[in-house]
């Protein structure tokens, strides 16, 4: 029975995270009215003409030193002409010829342990395209313009994946370098990142390249990972019947789990490019580089190696933590005003990862204020409130980012340390229960836990677990 390979190489398509569009100053906001984001020059209007946000080519270049590019110093714009309604101009205004970045590549762990480069062919800066609104009851659609004209940048891989973890793999840690990097927010529900997968299939050993075909309609890594799964069975069913893959375009339905064809591939003649003539070539300066270089942020892999020796915490806590930067963000900034690393790590690893998957959030959405948890393992410490009270105060900041001490203060929430005041309670608890008393003597030491719960409860949780306990055992000598 013959053995097939499956060849991967992905085109993903990153939202910049500008405030304005790539050759006009109108707003990048997610949302909004239908064409409330628009000007005559990203609507495609007779006589209006681009002009290149700086802000674009600085992203393009920061992503392209991160990911081991060459980046050209002397690059220019193309027109890539198609008719589409939801291209206003018939052309879309990206890169051919002399993309912004080549010949990259990053490092990915595969399935095995190993280590494994994923090459860049190029990253190119394009202009996005608007959104068509198809009408589920009639016969028509409608044609949205405000994501006409939000900055683009392609990353093209080569086809060096092998498999639907490989391709996960890539794109996870794609997706962290430009997060860090702050040059997208990459959120795939979005849309602000998008990969379309090329995919072919040869047998095991062959240097030859089978047909491929572009699958399209991916947001979400589930969809990604079930649509390579799908296009290779499928292939794999043609060729063991003889038939032949043809080269085309097709869109994944992630409800149905299947693909259909939308049009034949098209090459890049069939665009009939050529150099934009509304836009000077962009002359990247050594000096200019080179600040942009200097500017880079610590990555996640630097930072992952940093947490371990500076902060002294478990290499799979700092792993987790590493692995989204808002996380980081609130680990460094909690970090550096209450300098408690593993409390603070012990909040997030638990608690925050807890309210997360109840909640069914992710890190970015997370709007508690670091200060404020940091003043809430402040107050543990100072064991001011314990450990039950914390978990309750710590809901509170989570959900409405209320101020601890205050909350604390307003609700009756202090621990109860008078040593008088404790020590009448337990005396009454130990007279109230002579059979549990009776069974600690008796050897039976859990039945101390019993009294503390009732020590506890009498005191609306407000007691210190320590110092009843402690009492207690005094007691019951």
């Amino acid at each position: 029975m013959k053995q097939f390979e499956t060849v991967i190489g992905l085109e993903v398509h990153v939202e910049l995270a500008t405030k304005t569009k790539i050759f006009c100053a109108c707003s990048t906001e997610f949302g909004g009215e239908p064409n409330s984001h628009t000007c005559p020059v990203c609507t495609g209007m007779p006589g209006s003409l681009p002009v290149l946000n700086k802000q674009v080519v600085e992203y393009a270049i920061a992503v392209g030193l991160a990911t081991n590019c060459k980046i050209t110093q002397n690059c220019k714009f193309d027109r890539k002409n198609y008719f589409y309604p939801d291209n206003p101009q018939n052309y879309q205004i990206s890169q051919l010829y002399l993309p912004i970045c080549r010949d990259g590549g990053i490092e990915i762990e595969t399935e095995e342990g190993g280590k494994k480069v994923i090459g860049i062919h190029e990253i190119h800066m394009e202009e996005d395209a608007g959104k068509l609104v198809h009408d589920e009851w009639g016969e028509s659609s409608l044609v949205d313009f405000n994501r006409s004209g939000v900055p683009l940048i392609e990353i093209v891989s080569e086809p060096d994946m092998r498999s639907a973890d490989e391709v996960i793999a890539y794109l996870e840690k794609l997706r962290l370098i430009i997060q860090y990097l702050g040059a997208s927010d990459c959120k795939l529900q979005e849309g602000s990142m998008r990969a379309d997968v090329n995919l072919s299939i040869r047998e095991a050993g062959s240097e030859e390249f089978g047909t491929r075909t572009e699958m399209k309609n991916l947001n979400s890594f589930k969809a990604i990972r079930r649509a390579i799964e799908g296009e290779k069975e499928r292939q794999i069913d043609l060729i063991e019947a003889g038939k032949e893959v043809i080269q085309e375009t097709r869109r994944w339905d992630d409800a149905k789990e299947s693909s259909y064809a939308m049009r034949s591939k098209e090459d890049a003649q069939d665009y009939r490019y050529f150099p934009e003539p509304d836009l000077v070539p962009v002359i990247i300066s050594d000096e200019w580089l080179e600040e942009i270089r200097q500017r880079q942020p610590e990555l996640r892999a630097e930072k992952l190696e940093r947490y371990k020796k500076e902060f002294n915490i478990p290499e799979y806590d700092a792993g987790i933590i590493t692995s989204n930067k808002k996380l980081a963000d609130i680990f460094e900034e909690t970090t550096a005003i209450c300098n408690n690393p593993k409390k603070v790590s012990n909040w997030l690893m638990v608690e925050t990862m807890r309210l997360l998957k109840e909640h069914d959030m992710e890190p970015e959405q997370i709007t508690f204020a670091p200060e404020n948890l940091a003043k809430l393992i402040q107050l543990t410490d100072a064991r001011a409130i314990n450990s039950t009270v914390a978990k309750e105060v710590f809901e509170k900041v989570f959900r409405d980012n209320i101020d601890p001490e205050k909350y604390v203060e307003e609700n009756g929430l202090k621990t109860v340390s008078d040593d008088g005041a404790l020590r009448s309670t337990i005396e009454k608890i130990v007279e109230e229960n002579p059979q549990s008393v009776e069974d600690y003597k008796n050897g039976k030491k859990k039945a101390i836990g019993f009294l503390v719960g009732q020590t506890m409860k009498a005191m609306q949780g407000k007691a210190d677990p320590g110092m009843v306990n402690q009492i207690l055992t005094e007691l019951l000598q």
